[in-house]
Protein backbone atom coordinates (compact mmCIF):
# COMPACT_ATOMS: atom_id res chain seq x y z
CA UNK A 1 0.00 0.00 0.00
CA UNK A 2 1.44 3.35 -1.01
CA UNK A 3 1.64 6.16 1.48
CA UNK A 4 1.77 9.82 0.38
CA UNK A 5 2.13 12.48 3.09
CA UNK A 6 0.30 10.37 5.65
CA UNK A 7 -2.35 9.54 3.06
CA UNK A 8 -3.18 6.19 1.50
CA UNK A 9 -3.39 5.66 -2.24
CA UNK A 10 -5.89 2.98 -3.32
CA UNK A 11 -5.84 1.13 0.02
CA UNK A 12 -6.29 -2.63 -0.12
CA UNK A 13 -7.43 -3.00 3.48
CA UNK A 14 -9.27 -0.99 6.12
CA UNK A 15 -9.27 -1.27 9.92
CA UNK A 16 -12.56 -1.50 11.81
CA UNK A 17 -12.01 -0.57 15.46
CA UNK A 18 -15.51 -1.43 16.71
CA UNK A 19 -17.20 0.80 19.29
CA UNK A 20 -15.04 3.89 19.75
CA UNK A 21 -14.49 4.64 23.43
CA UNK A 22 -15.72 1.25 24.58
CA UNK A 23 -12.93 -0.92 23.18
CA UNK A 24 -12.19 -2.33 26.65
CA UNK A 25 -15.82 -3.54 26.97
CA UNK A 26 -16.30 -4.91 23.46
CA UNK A 27 -15.69 -8.52 24.46
CA UNK A 28 -18.67 -8.42 26.85
CA UNK A 29 -20.84 -6.25 24.58
CA UNK A 30 -20.54 -8.98 21.95
CA UNK A 31 -22.56 -11.46 24.03
CA UNK A 32 -25.90 -9.59 24.04
CA UNK A 33 -25.48 -8.83 20.33
CA UNK A 34 -24.78 -12.52 19.71
CA UNK A 35 -27.91 -13.47 21.69
CA UNK A 36 -30.03 -10.98 19.74
CA UNK A 37 -28.66 -12.37 16.47
CA UNK A 38 -29.47 -15.94 17.52
CA UNK A 39 -33.04 -14.92 18.42
CA UNK A 40 -33.38 -13.14 15.07
CA UNK A 41 -32.07 -16.11 13.09
CA UNK A 42 -34.21 -18.63 14.97
CA UNK A 43 -37.39 -16.55 14.76
CA UNK A 44 -37.04 -15.70 11.09
CA UNK A 45 -36.08 -19.25 10.08
CA UNK A 46 -39.22 -20.49 11.87
CA UNK A 47 -41.28 -17.96 9.91
CA UNK A 48 -39.74 -19.19 6.65
CA UNK A 49 -40.65 -22.76 7.63
CA UNK A 50 -44.22 -22.04 8.76
CA UNK A 51 -45.46 -19.59 6.10
CA UNK A 52 -44.76 -21.75 2.98
CA UNK A 53 -46.11 -24.93 4.62
CA UNK A 54 -49.32 -23.48 6.13
CA UNK A 55 -51.96 -22.93 3.41
CA UNK A 56 -53.98 -20.49 5.56
CA UNK A 57 -50.97 -18.13 5.56
CA UNK A 58 -50.69 -17.97 1.77
CA UNK A 59 -51.94 -14.39 1.79
CA UNK A 60 -50.20 -11.18 0.66
CA UNK A 61 -49.51 -10.01 4.24
CA UNK A 62 -47.70 -13.23 5.14
CA UNK A 63 -45.89 -13.47 1.81
CA UNK A 64 -44.47 -10.02 2.57
CA UNK A 65 -43.69 -11.19 6.10
CA UNK A 66 -41.71 -14.14 4.69
CA UNK A 67 -39.75 -11.71 2.51
CA UNK A 68 -39.15 -9.52 5.56
CA UNK A 69 -37.82 -12.58 7.41
CA UNK A 70 -35.45 -13.42 4.55
CA UNK A 71 -34.23 -9.81 4.50
CA UNK A 72 -33.67 -9.85 8.26
CA UNK A 73 -31.62 -13.05 8.00
CA UNK A 74 -29.53 -11.38 5.31
CA UNK A 75 -28.92 -8.34 7.53
CA UNK A 76 -27.76 -10.53 10.42
CA UNK A 77 -25.45 -12.45 8.09
CA UNK A 78 -24.02 -9.24 6.62
CA UNK A 79 -23.11 -7.55 9.90
CA UNK A 80 -22.75 -10.05 12.75
CA UNK A 81 -19.81 -12.35 11.78
CA UNK A 82 -17.29 -9.54 11.29
CA UNK A 83 -18.61 -7.52 14.21
CA UNK A 84 -18.20 -10.46 16.60
CA UNK A 85 -14.76 -11.20 15.13
CA UNK A 86 -13.78 -7.64 16.08
CA UNK A 87 -15.26 -7.89 19.58
CA UNK A 88 -14.04 -11.37 20.50
CA UNK A 89 -10.97 -12.12 18.36
CA UNK A 90 -9.62 -8.61 17.65
CA UNK A 91 -9.83 -9.27 13.92
CA UNK A 92 -9.81 -5.61 12.91
CA UNK A 93 -8.60 -5.71 9.30
CA UNK A 94 -10.88 -6.11 6.30
CA UNK A 95 -10.25 -6.02 2.56
CA UNK A 96 -11.37 -2.71 1.07
CA UNK A 97 -13.50 -4.39 -1.60
CA UNK A 98 -15.10 -6.62 1.05
CA UNK A 99 -15.89 -3.48 3.02
CA UNK A 100 -17.61 -1.98 -0.04
CA UNK A 101 -19.55 -5.21 -0.49
CA UNK A 102 -20.72 -4.93 3.13
CA UNK A 103 -21.78 -1.31 2.51
CA UNK A 104 -23.87 -2.50 -0.43
CA UNK A 105 -25.53 -5.48 1.23
CA UNK A 106 -26.33 -3.74 4.53
CA UNK A 107 -27.87 -0.66 2.91
CA UNK A 108 -29.58 -2.60 0.10
CA UNK A 109 -31.21 -4.95 2.60
CA UNK A 110 -32.27 -1.97 4.72
CA UNK A 111 -33.90 -0.40 1.67
CA UNK A 112 -35.58 -3.68 0.73
CA UNK A 113 -36.98 -3.90 4.25
CA UNK A 114 -38.36 -0.37 3.91
CA UNK A 115 -39.99 -1.30 0.60
CA UNK A 116 -41.52 -4.44 2.12
CA UNK A 117 -42.99 -2.37 4.98
CA UNK A 118 -44.54 -0.06 2.37
CA UNK A 119 -46.02 -3.07 0.54
CA UNK A 120 -47.42 -4.37 3.84
CA UNK A 121 -48.99 -0.97 4.55
CA UNK A 122 -50.61 -1.00 1.10
CA UNK A 123 -51.94 -4.50 1.80
CA UNK A 124 -53.52 -3.29 5.08
CA UNK A 125 -54.96 -0.24 3.31
CA UNK A 126 -56.70 -2.36 0.65
CA UNK A 127 -57.82 -4.98 3.21
CA UNK A 128 -59.49 -2.38 5.46
CA UNK A 129 -60.56 0.39 3.08
CA UNK A 130 -61.62 -1.77 0.12
CA UNK A 131 -61.93 -5.36 1.42
CA UNK A 132 -64.13 -6.63 -1.42
CA UNK A 133 -61.37 -5.89 -3.94
CA UNK A 134 -58.46 -7.12 -1.82
CA UNK A 135 -58.10 -10.46 -3.62
CA UNK A 136 -58.56 -8.99 -7.09
CA UNK A 137 -56.15 -6.11 -6.39
CA UNK A 138 -53.27 -8.07 -4.86
CA UNK A 139 -53.09 -10.91 -7.36
CA UNK A 140 -50.01 -13.18 -7.58
CA UNK A 141 -48.76 -11.29 -10.65
CA UNK A 142 -49.14 -7.92 -8.86
CA UNK A 143 -47.32 -9.30 -5.83
CA UNK A 144 -44.44 -10.49 -8.02
CA UNK A 145 -44.19 -7.06 -9.66
CA UNK A 146 -44.19 -5.31 -6.30
CA UNK A 147 -41.46 -7.60 -4.97
CA UNK A 148 -39.39 -7.13 -8.14
CA UNK A 149 -39.73 -3.33 -7.92
CA UNK A 150 -38.62 -3.34 -4.28
CA UNK A 151 -35.54 -5.44 -5.10
CA UNK A 152 -34.61 -3.52 -8.28
CA UNK A 153 -35.04 -0.11 -6.64
CA UNK A 154 -32.81 -1.03 -3.69
CA UNK A 155 -30.15 -2.70 -5.84
CA UNK A 156 -29.98 0.10 -8.42
CA UNK A 157 -29.92 3.05 -6.01
CA UNK A 158 -27.75 1.56 -3.28
CA UNK A 159 -25.41 0.17 -5.93
CA UNK A 160 -24.39 3.76 -6.66
CA UNK A 161 -22.84 4.15 -3.19
CA UNK A 162 -19.91 1.68 -3.46
CA UNK A 163 -19.37 2.65 -7.10
CA UNK A 164 -18.91 6.31 -6.10
CA UNK A 165 -16.59 5.33 -3.24
CA UNK A 166 -14.54 3.22 -5.65
CA UNK A 167 -13.80 6.31 -7.77
CA UNK A 168 -11.97 7.83 -4.77
CA UNK A 169 -8.26 7.01 -4.69
CA UNK A 170 -6.66 9.06 -1.91
CA UNK A 171 -7.59 8.49 1.75
CA UNK A 172 -6.26 10.31 4.82
CA UNK A 173 -6.91 7.24 6.98
CA UNK A 174 -7.87 3.57 6.70
CA UNK A 175 -9.28 3.36 10.25
CA UNK A 176 -13.09 3.13 10.29
CA UNK A 177 -14.52 4.15 13.66
CA UNK A 178 -17.39 1.73 13.52
CA UNK A 179 -18.26 -1.93 14.06
CA UNK A 180 -19.23 -2.40 10.40
CA UNK A 181 -18.71 -0.62 7.08
CA UNK A 182 -21.34 2.10 7.12
CA UNK A 183 -21.49 4.32 4.03
CA UNK A 184 -20.65 7.69 5.60
CA UNK A 185 -18.05 6.17 7.93
CA UNK A 186 -16.16 4.95 4.85
CA UNK A 187 -16.72 8.13 2.81
CA UNK A 188 -15.27 10.34 5.58
CA UNK A 189 -11.92 8.56 5.24
CA UNK A 190 -11.36 10.09 1.79
CA UNK A 191 -8.89 12.93 1.29
CA UNK A 192 -10.70 14.03 -1.88
CA UNK A 193 -13.90 15.94 -2.59
CA UNK A 194 -16.79 13.84 -1.24
CA UNK A 195 -19.71 16.17 -1.97
CA UNK A 196 -21.00 13.82 -4.67
CA UNK A 197 -20.91 10.90 -2.23
CA UNK A 198 -22.73 12.85 0.48
CA UNK A 199 -25.34 14.10 -1.97
CA UNK A 200 -25.89 10.63 -3.38
CA UNK A 201 -26.24 9.18 0.13
CA UNK A 202 -28.87 11.79 1.02
CA UNK A 203 -30.64 11.21 -2.31
CA UNK A 204 -30.80 7.45 -1.79
CA UNK A 205 -31.92 7.87 1.82
CA UNK A 206 -34.72 10.30 1.05
CA UNK A 207 -35.74 8.59 -2.21
CA UNK A 208 -36.23 5.26 -0.45
CA UNK A 209 -36.71 5.77 3.30
CA UNK A 210 -38.35 9.19 2.99
CA UNK A 211 -40.65 8.15 0.12
CA UNK A 212 -41.68 4.94 1.86
CA UNK A 213 -42.30 6.60 5.23
CA UNK A 214 -44.49 9.31 3.69
CA UNK A 215 -46.66 6.80 1.82
CA UNK A 216 -46.92 4.49 4.85
CA UNK A 217 -48.12 7.46 6.91
CA UNK A 218 -50.65 8.37 4.20
CA UNK A 219 -51.86 4.74 4.13
CA UNK A 220 -52.44 4.74 7.88
CA UNK A 221 -54.17 8.12 7.86
CA UNK A 222 -56.63 6.70 5.31
CA UNK A 223 -56.93 3.46 7.31
CA UNK A 224 -57.71 5.34 10.54
CA UNK A 225 -60.28 7.47 8.75
CA UNK A 226 -61.97 4.33 7.43
CA UNK A 227 -61.83 2.63 10.84
CA UNK A 228 -63.34 5.60 12.71
CA UNK A 229 -66.24 5.62 10.25
CA UNK A 230 -67.20 2.12 11.38
CA UNK A 231 -70.25 2.18 13.65
CA UNK A 232 -69.60 -0.97 15.68
CA UNK A 233 -66.94 -0.80 18.37
CA UNK A 234 -66.05 -4.49 17.83
CA UNK A 235 -65.43 -3.84 14.13
CA UNK A 236 -63.15 -0.90 14.93
CA UNK A 237 -61.14 -2.93 17.44
CA UNK A 238 -60.79 -5.82 14.98
CA UNK A 239 -59.56 -3.47 12.26
CA UNK A 240 -57.04 -1.83 14.60
CA UNK A 241 -55.90 -5.24 15.79
CA UNK A 242 -54.91 -6.25 12.25
CA UNK A 243 -52.62 -3.19 12.05
CA UNK A 244 -50.94 -3.05 15.46
CA UNK A 245 -48.07 -5.41 14.63
CA UNK A 246 -47.22 -3.53 11.43
CA UNK A 247 -47.44 -0.14 13.18
CA UNK A 248 -45.02 -1.32 15.88
CA UNK A 249 -42.52 -2.64 13.30
CA UNK A 250 -42.91 0.52 11.21
CA UNK A 251 -42.16 2.80 14.19
CA UNK A 252 -39.15 0.85 15.46
CA UNK A 253 -37.62 0.68 11.97
CA UNK A 254 -38.01 4.33 10.92
CA UNK A 255 -37.27 5.99 14.27
CA UNK A 256 -33.95 4.15 14.59
CA UNK A 257 -33.24 4.50 10.84
CA UNK A 258 -33.58 8.27 10.77
CA UNK A 259 -31.68 8.72 14.04
CA UNK A 260 -28.76 6.76 12.57
CA UNK A 261 -29.06 8.57 9.23
CA UNK A 262 -29.10 12.14 10.55
CA UNK A 263 -26.75 11.74 13.52
CA UNK A 264 -23.92 10.60 11.22
CA UNK A 265 -24.37 13.62 8.95
CA UNK A 266 -25.58 16.52 11.07
CA UNK A 267 -25.52 15.51 14.73
CA UNK A 268 -22.95 15.72 17.50
CA UNK A 269 -23.76 12.40 19.14
CA UNK A 270 -21.11 10.65 21.23
CA UNK A 271 -19.46 8.12 18.84
CA UNK A 272 -20.04 5.14 21.13
CA UNK A 273 -23.75 6.03 21.42
CA UNK A 274 -24.12 6.40 17.67
CA UNK A 275 -22.37 3.10 16.94
CA UNK A 276 -24.37 1.20 19.57
CA UNK A 277 -27.70 2.61 18.38
CA UNK A 278 -26.93 2.06 14.69
CA UNK A 279 -25.99 -1.55 15.46
CA UNK A 280 -29.13 -2.00 17.56
CA UNK A 281 -31.10 -0.56 14.65
CA UNK A 282 -29.77 -3.30 12.38
CA UNK A 283 -30.07 -6.26 14.78
CA UNK A 284 -32.99 -5.63 17.13
CA UNK A 285 -35.82 -5.25 14.54
CA UNK A 286 -34.96 -8.65 12.95
CA UNK A 287 -35.25 -10.19 16.43
CA UNK A 288 -38.51 -8.40 17.28
CA UNK A 289 -40.35 -8.83 13.97
CA UNK A 290 -41.01 -12.60 14.26
CA UNK A 291 -42.08 -12.17 17.88
CA UNK A 292 -44.45 -9.28 17.14
CA UNK A 293 -46.13 -10.99 14.19
CA UNK A 294 -46.03 -14.45 15.78
CA UNK A 295 -47.81 -13.33 18.95
CA UNK A 296 -50.58 -11.70 16.91
CA UNK A 297 -51.35 -14.79 14.80
CA UNK A 298 -52.99 -17.88 16.32
CA UNK A 299 -51.94 -20.16 13.45
CA UNK A 300 -48.29 -19.20 13.90
CA UNK A 301 -48.43 -19.68 17.66
CA UNK A 302 -49.94 -23.13 17.17
CA UNK A 303 -47.35 -24.17 14.58
CA UNK A 304 -44.43 -22.91 16.70
CA UNK A 305 -45.78 -24.89 19.65
CA UNK A 306 -46.02 -27.97 17.43
CA UNK A 307 -42.41 -27.55 16.26
CA UNK A 308 -41.04 -27.31 19.81
CA UNK A 309 -43.30 -30.05 21.19
CA UNK A 310 -42.21 -32.34 18.32
CA UNK A 311 -38.54 -31.62 19.06
CA UNK A 312 -39.14 -32.18 22.80
CA UNK A 313 -40.96 -35.44 22.10
CA UNK A 314 -38.22 -36.74 19.82
CA UNK A 315 -35.61 -36.10 22.53
CA UNK A 316 -37.47 -38.19 25.14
Amino acid sequence: MASINMSYLNPETVILIGILGLEHMQFWIGFPFFAVCLVALLGNIILLIIIPTESSLHQPMYIFLALLAATDIGLCAAITPKMLAIFWFRSYSMAFDTCLAQVFFIHALQCMESGILLAMAFDRYVAICDPLRHTSTLTPSILCRMIAMVAIRATALVGLLPILIKRLHLFHSIVIRHSYCEHMAVVKLAAEDIHVNKTCGLFVGFTILGFDMIFILISYILIFQAVFRLHQKEARLKAFNTCTAHIFVFLEFYILAFFSFFSHRFGHVVPSTHILLSTIYLLVPPALNPTVYGIKNKVMRKRVAQIFLLNHGSQQ
